[in-house]
């Protein structure tokens, strides 16, 4: 990953790199890595995430279909 620092403006480079971290899950992954986590618990981490998915999905194309 590469920021080119423009007229040294520091700054705007460092907002430019952590929407970048931000966008790449590098934050996430920190986040989950900070502690060690049982695979029975990443398996149902992982399965309550697909089910809220699923239903934001279901949510959205109920809400798509009604507006019809």
């Amino acid at each position: 990953m590469q920021i080119m620092v423009r007229e040294n403006n520091v700054d705007q480079a460092l907002r430019a790199l952590k929407k970048k971290l931000q966008r790449e899950g590098v934050y996430r992954e920190m986040k989950l890595r900070r502690h060690y986590e049982k695979p029975s618990e990443k398996r149902a981490r992982e399965r309550a995430a697909a089910i809220s998915r699923a239903r934001k999905m279901e949510r959205k194309r109920l809400e798509r279909d009604s507006a019809r």
